[in-house]
């Protein structure tokens, strides 16, 4: 840290400064700690897990926490523990404060502050930064009370800022998701419609069932299910109940549909719709309580002009490279669930489970960056089977491979010119293949559901042979050959109900087979080193 004097008095100056003490800030925090870097941690609330003592506002997690398995090793664990931060003691564990399937909010409060004391004291709680502008090539924040602090490069990882809004005529006479009474009795024998058809709007809707008149929840799209797209972000299983009274008919529902506009009429509200999948049929419906339930965005306000971010085409949170960057201010990084952009609605970056991980990678990624660090990897034998055998115990052990399913991979870089293969953990495919784009010989490791759409979920019809591994449904290890940027070769390994790919004729020889194919190939136009003994 260095002190400097400016035009407002002294500065005080970091490396890298974090905006948010939330999980991810901390998660952050926690490897800066570690690597020695100079860092800080700005937080304005006056402890840790701010978003956490407000919401949700039923005050049950949707991240599960299974505590018993049937694994001992701590790194297996992992793949089941959606709430616990990484650390270099591998302690707390959220375990030790709840054993609850769905956690309450209160003890995700409680292990952040535990977290904190524990592995990140570089944070400087009760300072509400109010305004960002450029300060040469990084950063000048200012806070409410008049300090000023400068870095070289900038994280943001204070979550979702405020409610989103949808540009709905008369949406003012809905209450907010943040605001709504959360007593049930509050509701009895009224008409509600809920807008939005997320994990919020089912959280607000299910526990009226027992009190309401009906209760409809309503968006342009039909309820996207987390067991159909596989996304831990969509509809969970255990709000079913308000969808089986949907179809039991007991005038609850979903409607897909536009609203088109909300106006008072009397003692109630009058909303107008249009059905999006009956052919544009048009409605007008009465309801005594109109809730919004759209979700959160990020507020970029605070961000003067010149280094305000671009934000993702639907505006909630800000579009990001491939190393978690802003794509259009240098220096400026998104952590947590700010940093969804390159895998919206489809891995877990939005959750702790996804984004430690990704916190990991790009701790070493600014590293590398502002430290002169070498990127981490280490060097395994070229011979095709020798690599099959770090490929197979990768996938077998990993939680980061489990956990960011089809984002997160490892990567292999043939070197020719020394018969080694560079072995990298942990980083966004699309990275990969961008940073190592000159390369004849990259292969990528990672896991992938099957993307079929599949009638019935619970009764899919499987096909367990090696030569059909690409249609199995449930995660499995996919490996992935690029040349000079491109996809040549891919091979996928069969599923496994345990998780383990350790098979000699589903796993093992498949994978040695495919390796052995490509380097054959290769070293028939001479760009492979002699095959190594495997």
């Amino acid at each position: 840290m260095a002190a400097r004097n400016g035009t407002d008095g002294e500065e005080e100056h970091h490396r890298h400064l974090v905006l948010g003490a939330g999980p991810a800030g901390l998660q952050l925090g926690c490897f800066l700690q570690a690597a020695g870097a100079d860092h800080l941690v700005l937080e304005r609330d006056s402890a840790p897990g701010g978003f956490f003592r407000r919401y949700p506002r039923h005050r049950r997690l949707i991240s599960l926490n299974k505590v018993h398995t049937v694994e001992e090793d701590p790194e297996i664990r992992l793949r089941w523990d959606w709430n616990s931060l990484l650390s270099p003691t591998g302690q707390p564990l959220f375990a030790d404060y709840s054993t609850d399937w769905f956690p309450h909010a209160d003890a995700m409060v409680a292990y952040l502050s535990d977290y904190q004391r524990a592995h990140v004291p570089a944070v400087r709680f009760g300072t509400d930064i109010r305004r960002i502008d450029r300060d040469g090539a990084g950063f000048r924040l200012r806070a409410a009370d008049g300090r000023v602090f400068t870095c070289d490069c900038l994280v943001m990882a204070t979550g979702w800022s405020g409610p989103y809004i949808p540009p709905i005529p008369g949406i003012e006479h809905a209450l907010g998701y943040e605001t709504a009474p959360v007593d049930p009795e509050a509701y009895r024998g009224r008409r509600v419609l809920v807008i939005g058809k997320g994990n919020s709007a089912f959280e607000t809707a299910t526990p009226l069932l027992d009190q309401a008149a009906l209760v409809h929840l309503a968006s342009p799209h039909p309820v996207r299910l987390a067991w159909h797209s596989k996304h831990p972000g969509d509809v969970r299983g255990q709000y079913g109940a308000l969808l089986d009274g949907y179809w039991f008919k007991t005038l609850h529902g979903v409607l897909e549909c536009t609203i088109d506009g909300i106006e008072r009429a009397g003692d109630a509200y009058r909303v107008s719709i249009t059905y999006t999948l009956a052919e544009g049929e048009r409605e007008e419906l009465e309801y005594d309580t109109v809730i919004r339930c759209t979700g959160f965005r990020m507020d970029d306000s605070v961000f003067a002009e010149e280094c305000r971010p671009r934000m993702a085409p639907h505006g909630r949170f800000p579009a990001s490279g491939p190393d978690w960057q802003s794509v259009d201010v240098d220096g400026l990084y998104f952590a947590g669930t700010l940093a969804q952009a390159r895998d919206s609605k489809h891995a877990s970056s939005p959750f702790i489970d996804g984004f430690r991980y990704n916190l990991r990678t790009l701790a070493r990624l600014l590293a590398e960056r502002y430290d002169g660090k070498p990127l981490e990897h280490r060097t395994v034998d070229a011979g095709p089977d020798a690599l099959a055998e770090v490929m197979l115990e990768r996938v077998n052990w990993s939680s980061a491979l489990w956990s960011q399913f089809e984002y997160l991979v490892d990567v292999f870089v043939v070197d020719p010119a020394d018969g080694v293969v560079r072995h990298y953990e942990d980083m966004p495919e699309d990275y990969a293949v961008e940073r190592f784009g000159d390369r004849e010989q990259v292969y990528t490791l990672g896991l992938r559901w099957g993307r079929e759409e599949y009638r019935d979920v619970f009764a899919i019809r499987r096909h367990p042979v090696p030569e059909r591994a690409h249609e199995s449904a449930f995660l499995h290890p996919v490996i992935r050959r690029y040349r000079a940027g491109e996809l040549v070769a891919e091979r996928h390994l069969l599923e496994d109900l345990l998780a383990q790919w350790r098979r000699p004729d589903r796993h093992v020889e498949p994978l040695r087979v495919f390796l052995r194919e490509q380097h054959d190939a290769d070293a028939a136009t001479g760009s492979a080193p002699p095959r190594a003994a495997g």
